[in-house]
């Protein structure tokens, strides 16, 4: 089956050019010659000009033909009729209305777009019908408002409900098998057939799988009833396998097949005995090898001999189309089959784009042209034709163009053994016309399901429909002629029109500033296979880091307990004397940067190395393992970039001396790497010591970035443990600067120690975070569990990142919660050497002690809603938990391993979720699933963390997409992989003005008046509006800015100075308060004393000589760690940085992708 895996490249030409080059040989070997072409042509434009005469557009056809989906408001409509017939309060139901319709979001757009949507105020008209009747003069947002005021929200609420269901009743056949099959009769009469397909989302459960096989058993039952005769004209059914087993994916390929390939074959066997056909649906190509793999394990079954209702759907905007047609005709052949081949376009394009530039593959599976699907769905419908003798070919189509092609070539080919198909609602005037001749079957695909059930599906026939290029939107658009609207797309493909110059390849992301890092595609079996192959060779034992005096320390692999092998564990000595014996590095700019790009080669050429070290050092699964790679190259590229960009803007780029980086074991190589790569970027000397659970891969990683170019004598790696390496690294006055990753309890010995050694130095501290996720009644479930389960259990919650407690709004908490557990069953805990695991061990066994008794502790006290069983292995496994609390207040800290919170609220309590979160003084990341915009803007602009993710999983931050980190107990900030990170590392001018005078020579500020000038401080909010987007793959948004700190306090020395301190730093949007003796602000010696007991802090400003007594005093206090800056730039770090990455395709696609 692999064969149809392969796409062959060709390295002379650039990778956009994919589209001409693999479609040359199709067209060579199935393109039709040119009198066909002609002779196509005419018989398409007379169908359109017939269409017009004769035909009527459905309501649906019209409102596409009308409004296009190529604006924010089409996006806006899509998300309404994606969410509103979920939501079950009214409260709620009422802010979205007026989030997609009356907001002021609209307003701005109203008159200002191309799109008809936008400019026209007949959209409320048609929507809500009598009940919002306005003049037509009148503008949308005021016709709704003046409605609101006539008529009450209840009103508007019902209305609008009414049309949306009105919108799906288009689409939908019948809620229910019975009802759709009773409404189908009307059709039949004019010589319709039915496929009807079961609406839902893909399982997340396998009582969803049972639930949706029960579902099509029952369809099929009653279908059976008017079965009979030519199984060509009995009506059929459609089949999702997605739907049929919660892990339909190719790496749970095993378990897929035990279950899945019963269920399917039972009703396949139910089938057979009613006379009626069944087609299983295709889904996203990365599920197609394994679709096949089931296929035929079904057709195999000698029980289906002699019947011909077996059918697969292939979707011509795939590259392998052909491929695949090649696969089922061979395997009907093998096992004397005839196999039913719906052809279609395809449903998923926007979804393939955006996956093949998130996982870093530079040749997209479909086709990224429109001329170049439809030319390759011309070229699959010959060859399905040239088939007839194994295979019975069914054309899906909307298209005059297409449907005249396949007439064409029939008829050329002396096929008749074939039909149409079209979608319920659409394309109605051409297959009437069509049907006139009785020259041909038609069949209707026929969507069943309860309107909770449709809005996914809805969304996606908008998608595919309502782009303005799509030939449901022109065929009745007068302005457009015959010709125009039935073009040849072989005549594009000609004239070179398949090159797309705005959908940027992988690799392309962040260019010209770098090329972004490489993937591997965990989808392809073959690939899996490899990587697999590779990891299992590579069982370590050998594996070395470490060198010189110190004591020889075994490496254990937690998954096992087995030694993978050695370090060597420096001692204190050592480390003072590591730091001793390296230097800055003084080379150019260009030159440092060329080494580390070379370095990210390198780590890109040792894959293989690098993921197993991950998996058998850290308990890593296979896609962690790329994550991590991927993060860590993109590292070392990022930097490289940015010492270039801010040498090429004139700004220093000189080290500071010697840093040293100290890293932990969840990121073994890619936190190790990125603090390494800033600090080497900006020209010192670095001192790594990484976590003393993972020296063997960060071994790994210096080695290379030495064989890069990196001096020795620059970059030393110095194992060790925390408590003796660490402690003397953080003690070394020759330190000039440290970069810490771990707990905060550590960062704040890291602070005493700093305080002492190197006061007003910096130190750059990422910690961790109680993070919480939020989701209310507009969020789709099925995205939310997806979503909260990445977040809270992908690698076994061991990232500062992950979600800690989850909030879910009242009305649907039992339902979600309900689906959440289905989903904790099904994932895959065990030795992640295997690549079907989902979940591997925890670090330690006293990791996995601190989680067990935590949960014991829940389990205890009845808390403990759902854990799901560890594997009986021997490894430091913990089985993903869920527990019950009131809300953030009962988290006394960070539990660091796979236990997720949950809590209920109600939705007029959001603001103050949002207040308890905030005074928890964390502030690393969160996560928020809701359809309502202005909702979501609110609460961004509210909730005081470093990184905001909406609609999606709140893991995995991209570098220089989403710069990473957060404040207060979370860290110091700057963000790595962001435009701040590496100026730290940077020499900072130094002022150095002299010292106060003895401090009874001035009065001492009044305690009192300080903290309550302090207090009465504004501290700044952040304006989501103020954001700039930063460069990423499509169907993301992702936004990055500042928001200044408060309070600072700046003390000069001297009046003046303080003065002119914070001046700068309110300039830079902080909230700020001079002090110093004469200060208009605060008149009186601040004693370093002082500050200990002072309220909130964020910095302290202070350039004196001596600003050891401060950094001292500042490190003395609890909570947070408050930077003391001593640097000329100091008004730099005056700010600290937010991150909002939000998934655009939420709400079931990304139109602007499909609009162009």
């Amino acid at each position: 089956m692999n064969e149809t895996r392969t796409l062959p490249a060709s390295p002379d030409v650039d990778p956009r050019d994919d589209d001409a080059v693999d479609l040359a040989p199709l067209i060579a070997a199935h393109g039709p010659v040119p009198e066909l072409r002609a002779a196509t042509q005419a018989r398409a434009e007379a169908l359109v000009r017939a269409i017009r005469e004769e035909g009527h557009p459905s309501i649906m056809e019209k409102f596409l033909g009308e409004y296009g989906l190529s604006s924010e408001e089409g996006v806006a409509l899509m998300c309404l009729a994606e969410a509103l017939l979920r939501v079950p309060d009214a409260a709620t139901i009422d802010d979205l209305i007026e989030d997609k319709i009356a907001g002021s979001r609209w307003d701005a757009h109203l008159g200002q777009s191309e799109s008809s949507l936008v400019n026209a105020s007949t959209w409320g008209l048609y929507l809500t019908g009598a009940v919002l009747r306005e003049e037509r003069s009148g503008s949308l947002a005021d016709t709704l408002r003046g409605a609101v005021r006539r008529l009450g929200e209840p009103v508007i609420r019902t209305a609008v409900t009414r049309a949306i269901r009105e919108m799906g009743r288009q689409f939908v056949l019948g809620t229910t098998i019975e009802g759709a099959m009773s409404r189908a009769r009307g059709f039949a009469a004019r010589g319709y057939t039915f496929s009807y397909d079961m609406l839902g989302e893909a399982a997340m459960t396998d009582a969803d799988a049972l639930r949706y096989h029960a579902s099509y058993a029952h369809a099929i039952a009653a279908i059976a009833a008017e079965a009979g005769g030519d199984i060509r004209d009995a009506p059929g059914i459609s089949v999702k396998l997605s739907a049929l087993h919660p892990r339909y994916e190719t790496r749970q390929r095993e378990t897929v097949m035990a279950t899945l390939v019963p269920r399917l074959a039972s009703l396949v066997h139910q089938a057979k005995e009613a006379g009626i056909g069944l087609n299983i649906d295709a889904e996203e190509d990365s599920r197609l090898d394994l679709s096949l793999d089931v296929i035929e394990n079904v057709v195999a079954d000698e029980a289906l001999a002699g019947w011909d209702g077996f059918g697969v759907v292939i979707q011509a905007y795939n590259r392998r189309a052909a491929q695949v047609i090649d696969r089922v005709h061979a395997m009907a052949e093998r096992h004397d089959r005839r196999i039913m081949v719906r052809l279609v376009k395809g449903a998923y394009w926007d979804t393939e784009i955006k996956h093949a530039q998130v996982t870093g593959l530079d040749r997209f599976p479909v086709w990224v042209t429109k001329p170049a699907t439809d030319a390759s769905y011309l070229c699959c419908a010959r060859k399905l034709l040239g088939c007839d003798d194994r295979i019975y070919p069914q054309f899906a189509t909307h298209n005059a163009h297409t449907v005249a092609a396949v007439q064409e070539y029939a008829e050329a080919a002396g096929v008749t053994s074939f039909e149409f198909q079209r979608l319920h609602g659409m394309g109605e005037a051409l297959y009437d016309h069509v049907l006139k001749g009785n020259a041909h079957r038609c069949r209707v695909y026929a969507p069943v399901g309860h309107h909770r059930d449709l809005l996914a599906y809805l969304v996606r026939r908008l998608l595919e429909n309502g782009a303005n290029s799509s030939f449901v939107n022109q065929i009745f658009d007068a302005s457009m002629s015959p010709a125009e609207i039935a073009a040849d797309p072989f005549a594009a493909v000609e004239a070179g029109l398949v090159r797309p110059a705005r959908i940027q390849l992988a690799s392309e992301l962040f260019a010209p500033a770098r090329r972004n890092s490489r993937g591997w595609d965990l989808d392809d079996p073959e690939t899996v296979d490899l990587l697999a192959e590779e990891v299992a060779r590579r069982a370590g034992g050998d594996w070395h880091a470490g060198e010189g005096e110190g004591t020889e320390t075994a490496v254990l692999n937690p998954a096992t307990g087995e030694r993978v092998g050695t370090a060597i564990f420096a001692t204190a000595d050592a480390a003072r004397a590591a730091v001793a014996a390296t230097r800055p590095w003084d080379a150019p700019v260009e030159e440092r940067a060329a080494a580390l790009e070379r370095a990210a080669d390198l780590y890109e050429a040792n894959a293989a190395e690098i993921f197993a070290r991950c998996t058998r050092e850290a308990g890593k699964t296979l896609l962690d393992g790329v994550a991590e790679l991927r993060e860590a190259v993109d590292f070392l590229r990022y930097y490289a970039a940015e010492a270039r960009r801010l040498d090429a803007a004139g700004e220093t780029v000189a080290g500071r001396g010697v840093f040293a980086c100290i890293s932990p074991w969840n990121f073994p190589l890619a936190i190790f790497t990125g603090q390494i790569a800033a600090a080497l970027a900006a020209g010192n000397g670095v001192v790594a010591k990484p976590a003393e659970t993972t020296p063997l891969t960060a071994a790994l990683g210096v080695a290379l970035m030495h064989e890069a170019g990196v001096p020795a004598d620059v970059l030393r790696l110095v194992p060790g443990t925390g408590a003796e390496v660490g402690a003397a690294l953080a003690a070394d006055p020759g330190v000039a600067g440290l970069a810490f990753t771990g707990s905060t309890a550590t960062a704040k010995r890291i602070e005493v120690a700093r305080a002492e050694a190197a006061p007003g130095a910096p130190l750059i501290a990422e910690t961790g975070g109680l993070n919480a996720m939020v989701v209310d009644s507009t969020a789709l479930p099925e995205q939310a569990v997806r979503d909260i389960v990445a977040s809270a259990f992908q690698s076994a919650g061991q990232r500062c990142s992950a979600a800690r407690i989850l909030y879910v709004q009242d009305e649907v908490a039992d339902d979600l919660m309900a689906m959440l557990f289905g989903a904790m069953e099904a994932l895959v805990i065990g030795d992640p050497v295997d690549p079907a695991v989902d979940v591997g061990p925890v670090i330690d066994e006293t990791a996995l002690a601190k989680i067990a008794a935590h949960v014991e502790a829940a389990r205890a006290s009845g808390r403990l809603l759902r854990q799901v069983d560890p594997p009986d292995l021997p490894g430091t496994f913990a089985g993903p938990a869920a527990i019950a609390v009131s809300g953030i207040e009962d988290l006394e800290e960070e539990i660091f391993g796979p236990v997720l919170h949950i809590a209920r609220y109600r939705a007029e309590d959001l603001d103050r979720v949002v207040d308890a979160i905030n005074a928890k003084g964390y502030g690393l990341t969160f996560g928020m699933h809701s359809r309502i915009t202005d909702r979501i803007e609110q609460v961004v602009a509210r909730i005081s963390v470093g990184n905001v993710y909406v609609n999606r999983n709140q893991i995995g931050a991209i570098v220089g997409s989403q710069p990473f980190g957060g404040h207060g107990l979370s860290g110091t900030g700057p963000k790595a992989g962001g435009p701040r990170y590496l100026p730290r590392f940077t020499a900072a001018p130094q002022v150095g003005l002299p010292a106060e005078t003895a401090a009874e020579a001035h009065p001492e500020a009044d305690p009192q008046r300080l903290a309550g000038a302090l207090a009465a401080l504004a501290v700044p909010a952040l304006d989501p509006a103020g954001l700039a987007d930063l460069p990423g793959p499509t169907g993301e948004s992702n936004r990055y800015g500042t928001v200044g700190r408060g309070p600072v306090l700046c003390l000069g020395p001297g009046a003046a100075r303080a003065e002119e301190q914070a001046a700068a730093a309110r300039a830079a949007g902080a909230a700020a308060l001079a002090a110093a003796p004469g200060s208009p602000e605060i008149d009186g010696h601040v004693a370093p004393e002082a500050l200990t007991a002072l309220p909130a802090l964020a910095a302290v400003v202070y350039e004196g000589d001596d600003p050891a007594p401060y950094a001292r005093a500042l490190a003395a206090r609890q909570g947070p760690i408050v930077p003391l800056l001593t640097g000329a730039d100091f008004a730099r770090w005056c700010v600290r940085e937010v991150a909002v990455s939000v998934d655009t395709t939420a709400a079931g696609g990304n139109a602007d992708l499909l609009a162009g």
